[in-house]
């Protein structure tokens, strides 16, 4: 977010300055050594908001402030904005190896493994730090440096103040957590552009789970690098984000590079960038994206943090993840303003909206942040979440069906009103398959016409004996498997049937 200017001097906006004086009371209130946690969501300005608070805790205190970062990019810019706002300071990287002109400065950008680094190898010991900014900290390779600070009050910065591993809870590193402006007060306000969602229902049986609790990279590639996941990927871009600018985050590299051969085959102006690619040619991907209007840039999930193109228009999530944190960081990366954007689209090929919810809708964060395992055991599942899954039949497919008068059949309420009745289950998947036949026969000339028909009919078959194992509570694969053949062959017979019937 760019900060206003009034007279050459940076500006913060209200909702900015209240968040500022709430830190300040917090601060000056508690003993020294206290930690205290920030939440604002991306894009509402935290770089803007901690280098004012740097900026006014030295000239209040005299102390110097050491604002820590986990990328170099990040160092960087934080560095640019402090200057900005007349933050004179010193990044410590990798090139500085002792610090003989710390009394020079009041103010330190330390990437965390080079600063632990130095700090046990006792090259650098810093005098008189007051405060300690963390940028993005939920991020848990910061935890080692806290021993290092233990007379310095700890500011920790994230947008969402949920650790990734919840053996490590935030709460028993920060004493109070301050909660900034919600995202839809944000859009409101006009600082934030608004979420245009759309989901596309993905079955995701075949994911597995890793240690870290989010889905394996292997499993994710082995489902989203499959021909018909790719072609779904594409058929939502054109649907929805055709010609627009648009990120596509992927979970491994297999997938971002499926991904960036089936655009490119298609026509499309795409490149993929991974964190294999060097300085030089992320550089050169990040220019050519922010200068081409209907750019796609297939990636890992290495622009989820640091990275700021506001002319992005469209993310696609072509992956599911079962973090919060990165939920938000990647729809956050469209959510930046422009004069001529307003709103943004959010493709969604994983259920991620429905695990965690919309984009804009309320977080308790106070909540999350004091029971984060209460939060985290009660994800919703896949298999919850695909059970409220309702199949909607493609439009093309629909038009195909256009003499019949009614062509849908609620399994659910078929099965209620055979289970009141006290008749066999499988009577519900007799009725479907009847319906089925009896659509396909009003819309062919012919026995062969209707089986073709029938065919396309496959998603839908395989979406009603989901909802009849649900029903009849077995819900196993093989079980599935073979109640969607057995469907087909019967639809098939009973085709037969009804054209016989007809001679």
């Amino acid at each position: 977010m760019e900060v206003q200017k009034a007279d050459n001097k940076k500006t913060l906006y209200n909702y900015q300055q209240e968040d500022l004086r709430k830190i300040f009371e917090h601060i000056n209130k508690l003993p020294e050594g206290t930690n205290i946690l920030y939440q604002l969501p991306t894009g509402g300005g935290k770089t803007v908001i901690f280098s004012e608070i740097t900026r006014r805790y030295i000239k209040q205190t005299g102390k110097k402030v050491m604002v820590l970062t986990h990328r170099i990019e990040l160092s960087k810019q934080t560095s640019k904005m402090l200057r900005g706002f007349g933050v004179s300071n010193k990044i410590i990287n990798s090139d500085v190896k002792e610090l003989y002109d710390q009394d020079d400065y009041m103010c330190f950008v330390a990437m965390v493994e080079t600063l632990n680094n130095r700090l046990q190898e006792e090259k650098v010991a810093i005098n008189n730090i007051g405060l300690v900014i963390i940028d993005e900290a939920h991020y848990n390779s910061f935890r080692k440096l806290f021993k290092y600070f233990d007379d310095s009050t700890i500011l920790g910065v994230t947008a969402t103040p949920l650790s990734s591993n919840i053996k490590l809870p935030m709460k028993d590193h920060y004493k109070h957590l301050i909660v900034g402006e919600s995202i839809k007060s944000l859009i409101q306000k006009d600082f934030l552009s608004k979420a245009k969602l759309y989901n596309y229902d993905v079955s995701l049986k075949t994911l597995k789970l890793g240690i870290h609790g989010d889905y394996t990279v292997k499993s994710s590639d082995e489902f989203y690098g499959n021909h018909s996941m790719l072609g779904k990927l594409l058929s939502a871009y054109e649907e929805i984000a055709k010609g627009t600018k648009t990120l596509i985050f992927n979970n491994g590299i297999n997938t971002s590079l499926y991904v960036y051969e089936t655009f490119k085959k298609a026509g499309y102006n795409v490149r993929h960038l991974d964190n294999k690619n060097n300085a030089t040619e992320r550089r050169d991907i990040l220019d050519w994206f922010a200068k081409t209007p209907d750019a796609i840039l297939t990636s890992v999930s290495i622009l989820t943090t640091g990275f700021d193109e506001p002319t992005v228009e469209s993310i696609i999530l072509n992956r599911a993840t079962r973090s919060l944190t990165l939920y938000f960081q990647m729809i956050g990366r469209g959510s930046r303003v422009l004069p001529n954007k307003k709103e943004f689209n959010v493709i969604d090929l994983g259920n991620n909206i429905a695990r965690f919810g919309p984009w804009d809708a309320p977080v308790d964060w106070q909540e999350i942040f004091h029971f984060p395992d209460f939060y985290l055991e009660n994800i919703k599942n896949d298999e919850d979440i695909e059970r409220d899954f309702v199949y909607e039949m493609p439009e093309e497919l629909k038009a195909k069906f256009s003499k019949s008068d009614k062509i849908t059949f609620d399994i659910k309420e078929e099965y209620k009103k055979v289970f009141a009745q006290g008749r066999k289950s499988k009577e519900v998947l007799e009725l479907s398959i009847e319906q089925h036949a009896q659509i396909c026969v009003e819309n062919s000339e012919d026995v062969f016409d209707a089986r073709i028909l029938a065919k396309e009919l496959k998603e839908e078959i395989a979406y009603r004996v989901k909802q009849y194992s649900y029903c009849i509570m077995n819900n196993t694969k093989n079980y599935k498997e073979w109640l969607e053949e057995d469907y087909e062959r019967k639809l098939r017979s009973s085709i037969s049937k009804k054209f016989a019937a007809m001679m």
